[in-house]
């Protein structure tokens, strides 16, 4: 299937999302924060990245506008526990190509990475 990246810096949405993810066929690896996901990003070219908007040092946001830069065809979904819609404008904005709440179940985060590879949007 795809590889993927999970970036949180909650071990227990890591673990959530991976085993979400792997159960459905597709090699995960992680980063805890924003710098760490950039530097996994550069070396694993994954299919999707997972983004947490929320994390200290940098925010999924900001972390979202650097992936872009470094690459243009990079597809992001958010994840994040904030329901405002200004955070939901902005990660458009950024360039993500969907959106996910927490708490986290199957279907929402396998119907987001599907869409994301297949070049939709999902949740957006």
């Amino acid at each position: 299937m795809a590889k993927l990246l999970v970036v949180d810096d909650s071990s227990l949405s890591r673990r959530i999302s991976r085993r979400i993810l792997e159960q459905a066929g597709h090699t995960v690896t992680e980063a805890i924060d924003g710098m760490n996901a950039l530097e996994q990003y550069a070396l694993d070219k994954p299919d999707v990245v997972l983004l947490d908007v929320t994390m200290t040092e940098m925010n999924g946001l900001e972390v979202l506008r650097q992936l872009r830069a470094m690459d243009a065809d990079a597809r992001v979904v958010m994840v994040t526990a904030d329901v405002q819609s200004s955070t939901r404008t902005l990660a458009e904005a950024g360039g993500a190509v969907g959106f996910v709440i927490k708490p986290l179940t199957t279907e929402m985060v396998i119907q987001a990475v599907k869409a994301a590879l297949a070049g939709q949007g999902a949740g957006l």
